[in-house]
């Protein structure tokens, strides 16, 4: 007989690092993803860090056919909120069956720790699909797998407002300043993954309106939230 799948729910970003890890998770027959987590800010209704419409979360979501759930973050929350928030809604799924939590991060050793040890407290464990991987491999791979992503936020110490809304292709990949990552795995810049081959139908929308925001570093002590204050381009998706 075969031994049940292991019931996890997917901590979902809407960017590339997320599809792809979602990808592998899905192609191991271990594992039953059966929901997908974002964080929303509440107060501008958009997908927290990368400032995505909750329209086209929810149309790309709905793409995957996997039951999706939003926990509403106030505009600039502390530590303490975030961590609450995300204690009700692990206490929700721990109810309903899951036992483990997965995510697309790939070296950030401290965020990995922080993880691991807050699902501790609750008894989950955590997965991490892609962890280690060679970055530049990964992205070349992505594009391989007939993956899509269009970049919608970006720090302005690496890039101009012409960088946001540009869809990731190999030239992209060669030609990236020197210190930034090519997953952009050290908060460089984040996408929307609009299609592939975890998609039943790509997800359409236009480029909208770019813009520059400053950001003052969170009021918390923890190292993982420890940044000097900088600088972000966005460009905005329309559904």
């Amino acid at each position: 007989m075969l031994a049940p799948k292991i019931k996890t729910y997917f901590n979902w970003s809407s960017g590339k690092d997320s599809a792809l890890a979602l990808f592998y998770l899905l192609k191991d027959n271990r594992y039953a993803v059966d929901e997908l987590i974002t964080t929303v800010n509440s107060h501008y209704n958009r997908v927290s860090m990368h400032g995505l419409r909750k329209e086209l979360l929810v149309a790309q979501t709905n793409a995957l056919n996997i039951k999706a759930s939003l926990i509403e973050l106030p505009e600039m929350p502390s530590m303490e909120v975030y961590e609450q928030k995300m204690i009700e809604t692990v206490s929700r799924l721990k109810t309903e069956g899951f036992t483990h939590s997965a995510f697309g991060d790939i070296f950030l050793e401290d965020l990995r720790t922080y993880r691991e040890t807050q699902l501790a407290k609750q008894n989950l464990k955590a997965v991490f699909p892609i962890w280690k991987r060679d970055t530049k491999e990964l992205m070349n791979e992505f594009l391989d797998l007939g993956f899509k992503t269009v970049i919608v936020c970006a720090n302005s110490k690496y890039f101009n407002e012409d960088f946001v809304g540009t869809v990731i292709d190999r030239n992209f990949i060669d030609n990236l300043p020197d210190g930034v990552d090519p997953c952009g795995e050290n908060g460089e810049f984040h996408t929307f993954c609009f299609d592939g081959p975890i998609f039943k139908n790509p997800i359409p929308f236009t480029l909208g309106e770019k813009v520059y925001r400053e950001y003052k570093n969170p009021n918390t002590s923890d190292s993982i939230c420890k940044s000097e204050p900088y600088g972000v381009w966005y460009c905005d998706l329309i559904p």
